[in-house]
């Protein structure tokens, strides 16, 4: 299987690393600016953290035309670039192949979908967390599940071989039959973490320290789950509240991903999170 990664960022070299450590798959990882994909290209994708630092000599390009034609595509660019990265991405885009999101928010099926037809689209969300460090340099902060499924809730052979390969990769993966569920949930939880974080400077456990904080969290997962309910959505748990809490609680020493944005002078991700639930 040719699987190209889209996105060197945090999330994206995670992954390439993986898939190219631990499977057989021939991996390419498309970058956006040739300078830094040479870069990466030279001195491999560096990860740190759980299983121990190694070093992934990872095909990495600028250019899609050293690609082809691919059978997988990994979405993990930021989502205000999804429609451009799909633009970019056509040329090597075939009627079999693939396209999985595991990126953050509301809004990136319906881009993906518009450009290639809900048929070849899969959503997914990953719970791994991963902080860039420099150029192709990653901490892999911590081990989660990732789950991913079709909007229909079809269950096809193509959605179980992309889980087995991730699985293969070290990313623990399950097919699910109502899988807005899981995005949406995981929704709730950046709507009431990532933000604040960002304006605050705080990581997320000391989110929970102060009580005007805790007050602005709660009052976003309200807001966010009255939209849920008026979508006919069930969450995955029974108390988003004490959900995102006990996320907070349980990566306590975490720098959001918006945070992270925040610190290195980069736009967000904030129109697709909480921007969504306004919407």
């Amino acid at each position: 299987m040719k699987i190209i990664v889209v996105g060197p960022g945090a999330l994206g070299c995670l992954i390439a690393a993986h898939l190219k450590n631990k499977t057989k798959e021939e991996i390419w990882l498309l970058d956006e600016f040739a300078d830094r994909a040479k870069k990466i290209s030279l001195d491999g994708v560096r990860l740190e953290g759980p299983g121990g630092p190694f070093t992934a000599k990872v095909n990495v390009t600028a250019n899609v035309k050293d690609i082809g034609i691919c059978d997988l595509v990994i979405m993990c660019v930021k989502s205000y670039s999804t429609d451009d990265a799909c633009k970019e991405i056509k040329d090597i885009v075939s009627e079999k192949t693939g396209i999985l999101t595991l990126q953050n928010g509301i809004g990136n099926v319906q881009i993906l979908n518009d450009h290639f037809g809900p048929d070849r689209v899969i959503a997914g969300v990953t719970n791994h967390g991963s902080t860039l460090i420099g150029t192709g340099h990653v901490r892999h902060a911590g081990k989660g599940d990732t789950t991913i499924g079709k909007a229909d809730g079809r269950v096809l052979g193509a959605i179980r071989e992309v889980a087995g390969v991730l699985t293969k990769a070290g990313f623990e993966t399950k097919v699910s039959r109502d899988i807005d569920s899981v995005v949406w949930s995981k929704l709730i939880v950046n709507v009431g973490i990532n933000a604040l974080t960002a304006i605050t400077r705080l990581n997320n456990g000391a989110l929970l320290e102060h009580e005007g904080c805790r007050q602005i969290m709660r009052s976003a997962v309200q807001e966010a789950v009255k939209v849920v309910k008026r979508k006919r959505i069930k969450l995955m748990y029974d108390d988003p509240i004490q959900k995102v809490e006990s996320v907070c609680r349980a990566t306590s020493s975490n720098v959001s991903s918006m945070l992270q944005d925040i610190l290195s002078k980069n736009r967000t991700e904030i129109d697709f999170i909480n921007g969504a639930i306004v919407r």
